[in-house]
């Protein structure tokens, strides 16, 4: 294992055995110091064959048809080289590291130096030629094999590479589409408290000297919105600050309905509530999307209906779809703190927010009813 990391090092010591094979061998020649030189010439290059395998690879055949030529003129026995193995080496590095043309060409050299062993070394035709075909060619079909393994694996590990890029970049996505909830939830809260806050302490303004009890209510009003406002915020923010789920949970189903119209009823907006069904059997994000949808559509009655405004929400299931209307009566039509304090983007808000949940939403205004706002959400 540690030598696949190092391949340098696994082929040096492939290069030592052999430089001690040709050493032990060298004795029995009649040049041995010749035979040393050559064995060590073939044996060298062997330690760059990953590195420069073209290089190394015809270094080791050159090498080999060197001392071919060189014992033939020095007369000497046809005592072979023990690194003439790596020839064999050699074409499989070939075949595997590089492509099959160059293998070729090395192959059609291996053709050459056989030829010249056979002629100038006396090898034996029939017997050197069997051998060393079978042995090339098992070293090119190994190489094949191992080439396409190879190949399957990088294929693999492109795919793992490509399906972690995937995930990260879906998780990166989360990450935005979560903030970009924390950020609607937060403009929602904000958005009904303070307008709740403002119509009431306007209110109370007006009414602080005819009506002390009327304006002493109207500020109660603000300060139990303030708190609740403020407890919203913090549950929302504790979603930045840790993967955990806060403890205190947002009231969903029939009861946050219920909660919510109440606390338009204390501002001064009588709201008539309609509930038909199992609400409160809703997934989270359905629940959530019902309340803000409620909450947002009473503030804006609140704001901008008038005096004497009157309000009326039903929330049905039916058959897989949750059907919400919201529709508002009676009012003047202007505003009750005398000016426009929207910012434009609450109908942009709901229509979002519908959208994500997979449902349709229809605003405007009807004859004989004011405003209205109708939506209607899958329940799965």
């Amino acid at each position: 294992m540690w030598l696949r990391e190092k391949p340098r090092v696994a082929d040096g010591l492939l290069a030592g055995l052999f430089v001690l094979l040709e050493a032990i061998t060298a004795p029995a020649t009649d040049n041995p110091p010749l035979f040393l030189l050559m064995g060590l010439a073939m044996c060298v290059p062997v330690i760059w064959r990953r590195s420069h395998p073209i290089i190394s690879s015809f270094s080791i055949l050159v090498a080999s048809i060197a001392s071919t030529v060189l014992l033939a003129i020095h007369e000497q026995s046809n005592v072979g080289h023990p690194s003439g193995v790596l020839l064999l080496v050699a074409l499989y590095t070939l075949v595997i590291h590089v492509n099959r043309k160059v293998a070729g060409l090395f192959a059609a050299g291996l053709v050459v130096d056989t030829a010249l062993k056979v002629d100038l070394l006396g090898y034996d035709m029939p017997a050197s030629a069997f051998f060393l075909i079978l042995f090339y060619s098992i070293a090119w079909l190994t190489a094949e094999v191992l080439a396409v393994r190879h190949r399957y694996h990088e294929e693999i590990a492109a795919r793992l590479a490509i399906a972690e890029s995937d995930r990260d970049r879906l998780a990166e996505d989360a990450v935005a589409a979560e903030r970009t909830r924390i950020a609607r939830e937060l403009h929602d809260v904000v958005a009904h408290a303070v307008s709740v806050m403002i119509v009431q302490a306007e209110g109370a303004t007006y009414a602080i000297k005819n009506n002390p009890e009327l304006a002493e209510r109207a500020m109660g009003t603000v300060a139990s919105t303030g708190r609740q406002a403020l407890a919203e915020l913090r549950r929302t923010l504790a979603l930045l600050r840790t993967e955990q789920v806060p403890d205190e949970m947002p009231e969903y189903g029939t009861a946050g309905l219920a909660r919510t119209a109440q606390l338009m009823r204390d501002a001064g907006l009588p709201v008539e509530l309609e509930l038909t069904g199992d609400l409160d059997a809703l997934g989270p994000a359905v629940g959530l999307g019902i309340h803000r949808l409620v909450q947002e559509s009473l503030t804006n009655v609140l704001r901008h209906a008038g005096e004497g405004a009157r309000a009326r929400v039903q929330v049905r299931r039916i058959d897989g779809v949750v059907d919400v209307t919201i529709s508002d009566f009676g009012g003047n039509g202007e505003s009750r703190t005398g000016r426009d304090i929207g910012s434009g983007k609450g109908l942009v808000g709901m229509r979002e927010r519908v959208a994500v949940l997979g449902g349709t939403l229809e605003t405007g205004r009807r004859p004989g009813e004011g405003w209205r706002v109708h939506a209607q959400l899958p329940t799965e």
